[in-house]
């Protein structure tokens, strides 16, 4: 709705920029706490974060011109224009587990344990990076009649402008929110490490799914228009998350009954 929070001459300030910066920050902040209530040393964390953040930024823009390639390829400096809008969440997702991942192994930590607390950061910080998509009107919905629909009509907005939308960007931050608080209180009872990451993983890509629906601009599709590029990397991670939080419990129950021995 306002791309630009404000302007000094040809300086502007973009408010999609603003908003993915204060989820990043909000996410680190809450990843420190959790680290030291868990007994992690809050240095690894901080430096996991700040490898993770580079490669979120940098896989989610990536993948965001892999789906758009055809105006990148006649528009080669906007590629480098990630403060106005254009990033994939998967991605970003996807490049910096695998960083993490790399981390943690380099550092010799535990790899669920360390997992676990980043996850509802990451949860917060998507939900407050999503104003940031409201602002710059990218991500938007489809056309529809709900008393809740928005219009856009700053010219400086990446939606269809002048037609009532799904705020469906609005619909993300919220369901971000949700899964914020279903970890925040399921983190108080886990039973084995790598409940919290992978439940994250669970909860995002059925509701991204849900949420991919109702998005009116183009993300790319596959199988004929069947499924759009997200959706197919949301099954797979879904069914990739099923199969680890039983995997995870189960080698939790044998440990049990090990230790009853």
């Amino acid at each position: 709705m306002y791309p630009i929070l404000f302007q000094i001459g040809s300086f502007k300030i973009h408010t999609y920029g603003v908003f993915i910066a204060l989820g990043f920050l909000t996410g680190i902040i809450l990843a420190l706490r959790e680290a030291k209530r868990v007994g992690e040393e809050p240095e690894n964390i901080l430096d996991l974060a700040f490898y993770s953040i580079i490669a979120a930024i940098v896989g989610s823009r990536l993948l965001y011109i892999i789906l758009n390639y055809q105006y990148y390829i006649e528009n080669p400096l906007e590629m480098i224009k990630i403060w106005s809008g254009g990033l994939v969440f998967y991605g970003g997702f996807i490049l910096a587990l695998i960083v993490g991942i790399w981390y943690i192994r380099k550092s010799h930590l535990s790899l669920w344990k360390t997992t676990d607390v980043m996850a509802p950061s990451i949860a917060i910080g998507q939900a407050i990076g999503r104003l940031g998509c409201f602002s710059a009107g990218c991500c938007y919905g489809k056309v529809t009649t709900l008393p809740w629909a928005v219009t856009f009509s700053n010219p400086e907005c990446l939606a269809n402008l002048g037609v009532p939308l799904h705020p469906t960007q609005l619909y993300s931050s919220l369901n971000d929110l949700f899964i914020f608080l279903i970890l925040t209180v399921v983190k108080r009872f886990k039973k084995f490490d790598g409940l919290l990451i992978w439940l994250y993983v669970l909860l995002y890509s059925i509701t991204r799914s849900i949420i991919e629906i109702f998005r009116g601009d183009d993300r790319g599709f596959m199988f004929e228009g069947t499924l759009s590029v997200s959706q197919f990397i949301g099954i797979i991670l879904g069914i990739t998350s099923v199969f680890m939080l039983i995997y995870l419990w189960r080698g939790n129950k044998r440990l049990l009954k090990k230790q009853v021995k």
